[in-house]
């Protein structure tokens, strides 16, 4: 069990309101606090996650992106039965439709190379799927399930807490772990602006200000009584150690795995995150119309400041250009998520990375 969580209690669940405190360690039942992040668009695998399993940790699938079935099919293909799925909660940030025509007629030369037309493109405002992804995990449950952008309502919660799985919410300040605690979840995934990919972020157009996970993670546990797994650039033994140290339970991570055996991270991504001329990350909203932190290349450099908010309606426009990009090799067109520890990512078995940044706790 994780030694870290076995004492605190996660909060009385609501309608049972008879039932003992469930402790968190008791629930995940897994010895190593440094679990697998999702990571949407097809970096998690299920060997990614059944890796992680298998080292005594806790892997997430990334139910975001993926159609129901394929999230079903994903739940049958992981052996492991000790998984969370992260699900990408409605929170829609509608696009200025002017603006989004204006968008599209500037990248349509970008999607012109790769034979992809955008002229006449229409915003696609969408919730995920949502509600056929509930009733996806209704049909095969899962331990532990989590939410990125929003918090779901609390029929919804109420949906999934009555299959048996631990809720986590992702919360990015003090303000939005008090509303997640508040809507009666039983854990805090907080995540810093380190992180790679999207921030989780309630508020897109407003990105949360740059902290460092310690001071994050303090602050939320002097302010609200849940579990918190950190996330957010944590790359070394002695950086898990630290965090672990300022209050959080647990640690979630994802760069680091990018590169690793079992990860389905694109041979065009895994060449940039090794590239030794790229050295630092940027947060962009030109990719998808939420911030994100990737590494640079021509497109955030030539796009960042020009781009419109709307998710996920710039998801969906540049999604043929990044996936034709990606297949070309063309790592300038292509979204490089990476958090600020991109640099100690390494080819290797997840259960090795995972393991090794234990060490120091």
């Amino acid at each position: 069990m994780i030694t870290y969580l076995e004492n605190r209690p996660v909060r009385d669940r609501g309608d049972a309101s008879d039932e003992r405190p469930v402790m968190l360690g008791d629930q995940l039942g897994v010895d190593l606090p440094v679990f697998a992040a999702p990571m949407a668009g097809g970096a998690t695998t299920p060997q990614l996650v059944d890796a992680a399993a298998k080292a005594g940790s806790l892997g997430f699938l990334a139910a975001g992106y993926k159609s129901p079935e394929a999230l079903g099919q994903e739940l049958s293909a992981a052996s492991s039965t000790g998984f969370g799925v992260n699900l990408f909660a409605p929170n829609p940030l509608p696009v200025d439709r002017e603006e989004f025509r204006r968008y599209a007629g500037l990248i349509a030369l970008e999607a012109d190379r790769y034979g992809i037309e955008l002229e006449g493109a229409e915003p696609i405002e969408d919730d995920d799927r949502w509600h056929e992804k509930l009733e996806v995990l209704r049909a095969h449950p899962v331990p532990v399930v989590s939410f990125t952008f929003g918090i779901p309502s609390r029929d919804d919660l109420a949906v999934l807490r009555a299959t048996g799985a631990l809720l986590l919410q992702t919360v990015t300040t003090i303000d939005e772990a008090k509303a997640a605690s508040d809507a009666g979840v039983d854990a805090l995934v907080v995540q810093a602006s380190a992180a790679g990919g999207h921030s989780g972020t309630f508020t897109p157009k407003q990105p949360p200000a740059e902290a460092p996970i310690n001071d994050l993670v303090a602050a939320v546990r002097r302010t609200v009584g849940l579990p918190v797994i950190a996330a957010g650039g944590l790359a070394t033994a002695e950086e898990v150690a630290a965090v672990i140290r300022a209050g959080a339970d647990a640690v979630a991570v994802g760069t680091i795995l990018l590169r690793s055996d079992e990860a389905g991270t694109s041979a065009t991504h895994r060449a940039a995150l090794k590239d030794p001329s790229r050295t630092h990350t940027v947060v962009t909203h030109a990719f998808t119309g939420r911030p994100a932190r990737a590494l640079p290349n021509a497109f955030t450099n030539k796009y960042s400041d020009l781009a419109p908010y709307g998710y996920p309606a710039l998801h969906h426009l540049t999604s043929g250009l990044r996936k034709a990009a990606a297949a070309a090799g063309d790592e300038e067109y292509l979204h490089l998520w990476a958090g600020t520890g991109f640099r100690h990512a390494t080819e290797e078995p997840a259960a090795a990375i995972l393991t090794r940044l234990a060490e120091k706790l």
